[in-house]
């Protein structure tokens, strides 16, 4: 019913205007025109001559109209009339159209304001008649939400690791102090144990340079935009390049690399950062490796894409945890050990490089063994 009022009075409204159109060119035809267009009609339309007249049954004057030039007079006045009514309706529709549209938007929009301010459900606020923008609504907020969740998260884990590592710089600091201060108070202390505290504090500042260049890693991810400089490079080649700057810390871990990969393998992207993402996805399978295990490394190349394979004998990752290890300052370990204890952004990285290459990075573990999976076009 409501509905339909408004209609009624759109109606009313043209047909008023209509009626006044015509009163208003009645008006200026009879009363202030009336002799111009009498003028007018009887020199154009009416003929006056000299005839006999049936009735009377002799000659007189006969004064009538030209019908052939008056029928053509009442088509053009009906043609007129018809155009302007077609005009009026037309002109009145668009204004009432874009004053209904007008209307509709900023009902909507007040509906999606209290929508997304309000803790309500999107049929408490959108009437049947919005349920199409009340779905979409509806899934905008829930990824909305999920978003601000994970960016919740995120800043949860980032703000706990920097915590750790403001703590954890303490413990090799205090124990560097404390040796240094050692051999200074006893300069006559024997030389092998002399030796054995400098290779401690040795140690222990390695340790601190690994913390140190962590709050680096997070500042500098915040502050980085990847750009990519594509070019042919030979894959084979990085991978065996790889391999042999690894050495060292493959023998300290006890580790050994197997590599399965043809040579002359040619794909189009960055060396540096792709570079970047093999050696972050190494350094993952080294560190949470066993000792005295094999991690292996083949290619496999297909028509339209390449898929570069790291596999490597571990802990079993949980489902729920493989699902985040892409995610920013997400670590596997809770304890942060020395060979475990990155800032989380390793795979984070990894995956916005291969995100950039137009290419996909995946990740399975079942039985004690973890396979990351590269796949570039």
């Amino acid at each position: 019913m409501k509905n339909k009022r408004p209609k009624i009075i759109k109606i009313a409204f043209i047909c008023i205007i209509t009626i006044c159109a015509c009163i208003m060119i009645f008006y200026l035809v009879d009363y202030i025109w009336n002799g111009s267009f009498v003028d007018w009609f009887e020199h154009n339309y009416m003929i006056t001559e000299f005839n006999y007249i049936p009735e009377s049954g002799q000659d007189g004057i006969i004064h009538r109209p030209q019908w052939y030039k008056l029928k053509y007079l009442l088509l053009g006045v009906f043609i007129l009339i018809c155009l302007a009514w077609i005009i009026t309706v037309f002109v009145t529709i668009r204004l009432s159209a874009k004053s209904s549209l007008q209307k509709t938007v900023t009902i909507a929009s007040d509906m999606i304001y209290k929508y997304m301010t309000q803790e309500k459900q999107a049929i408490e606020i959108f009437p049947k008649e919005y349920a199409e923008i009340s779905t979409q609504m509806a899934e905008i907020k829930s990824e909305m939400q999920r978003h601000e969740q994970i960016l919740k998260e995120e800043s949860e884990r980032k703000n706990d690791l920097i915590a750790y590592l403001a703590h954890d710089l303490k413990t090799p600091l205090t124990s560097i102090i404390g040796y240094l201060s050692l051999l200074r108070e006893v300069p006559d202390m024997p030389i092998e144990q002399r030796i054995k505290y400098v290779d401690i504090t040795l140690k222990k500042s390695r340790r601190l340079e690994i913390l140190i260049n962590e709050f680096f890693e997070i500042t500098r991810y915040n502050l980085q935009n990847i750009d990519l400089e594509k070019e042919n490079l030979d894959l084979s080649y990085m991978l065996y390049q790889m391999a042999d700057e690894f050495y060292p810390l493959l023998q300290e871990h006890g580790n050994t690399i197997k590599l399965n990969v043809p040579e002359n393998v040619m794909i189009l992207g960055d060396p540096d950062k792709l570079a970047r993402v093999f050696n972050n996805i190494l350094k993952n399978a080294i560190a949470y490796s066993y000792r005295d295990t094999e991690i292996q490394i083949w290619i496999e190349v297909e028509s339209a894409k390449t898929r570069i394979y790291f596999k490597n004998s571990g802990r079993t990752i949980p489902a729920k945890k493989l699902d985040s290890i892409f995610e920013k300052f997400f670590r596997l370990d809770d304890a942060r050990g020395e060979k475990t204890g990155g800032a989380g952004l390793g795979l984070a990285i990894a995956k916005e490089i291969v995100l950039l290459h137009k290419g996909e990075i995946i990740a399975e573990s079942n039985n004690e063994v973890t396979i990351f999976c590269v796949v570039l076009p």
